[in-house]
């Protein structure tokens, strides 16, 4: 009998905002939830984190310090995950978000065996507040994550549909990866994820694939383990 598939998903919260770029865009999420119930429903088990971007990046204040910046942050996470779900609830999924930090019956807080054994029954799981401290990106929290839910895989959804050598935006002569291991990302600074989760993956053998947010299917299809984009490997 082959193993179920267990996935890690990070979505941006940008890409949440559709063309309002702030806050919420329902018909986007809708999109998203109709992609991922596709997988759900063929037994892939998956948990998702969401940035704080449609509300927040880290360092936009002049004003506010950076230990309390990310702390906003965290909480935009949190927003996030508990807008989202009820979206992906009212397109017929069972979900639950779990929080690096609780917060009364908002979200409670993360608990691996918890959070493994709602996975098994079907539920969708949010994982919210990134690391629960400021200083580490959601980046970092997306791995922390799905190392601790012993994902397969952690599946970027991006705005560009995998790994260039250079900003394709800017060069029409760059090539994209099919493959590339995350040492090579480091080393060739390409800014996958940041240098501390990278190193998490290395230390505990996580593999990475980036896709496009934007191709048809390209979530459902990334989910059930067809990846048209980058596959970066810990080998």
């Amino acid at each position: 009998m082959s193993k179920t598939r267990r996935v890690m998903l990070k979505l941006s919260g940008e890409a949440l905002a559709g063309d309002k770029h702030f806050g919420f865009d329902d018909d986007t999420i809708r999109a998203v939830a109709t992609q991922v119930k596709s997988a759900v429903d063929d037994g892939v088990e998956i948990a998702i984190v969401i940035g704080g971007g449609n509300f927040w990046r880290g360092r936009q204040s002049e004003t506010v310090d950076r230990y309390k910046a990310d702390q906003v942050g965290i909480l935009a996470t949190v927003m996030n995950c508990v807008y989202v779900s009820e979206i992906f609830r009212a397109a017929g999924m069972k979900t639950k978000v779990m929080s690096a930090i609780g917060i009364g019956d908002i979200a409670e807080l993360f608990n691996k065996d918890k959070a493994v054994k709602l996975m098994k029954k079907g539920y969708v799981l949010f994982c919210a507040g990134g690391t629960g401290h400021p200083y580490f990106s959601t980046d970092t929290g997306v791995v922390l994550r799905a190392v601790e839910l012993e994902c397969q895989e952690i599946l970027l959804a991006k705005a560009v549909d995998g790994v260039y050598d250079s900003d394709p935006k800017t060069n029409p002569d760059a090539k994209r990866f099919d493959t590339i291991s995350i040492s090579e990302v480091v080393e060739k600074r390409l800014g996958v994820i940041d240098l501390p989760a990278s190193v998490l993956c290395m230390e505990n053998h996580m593999p990475l694939a980036i896709f496009s947010l934007n191709e048809k299917d390209g979530i459902a299809n990334a989910l059930k383990g067809k990846i048209n984009g980058t596959r970066v490997t810990v080998q």
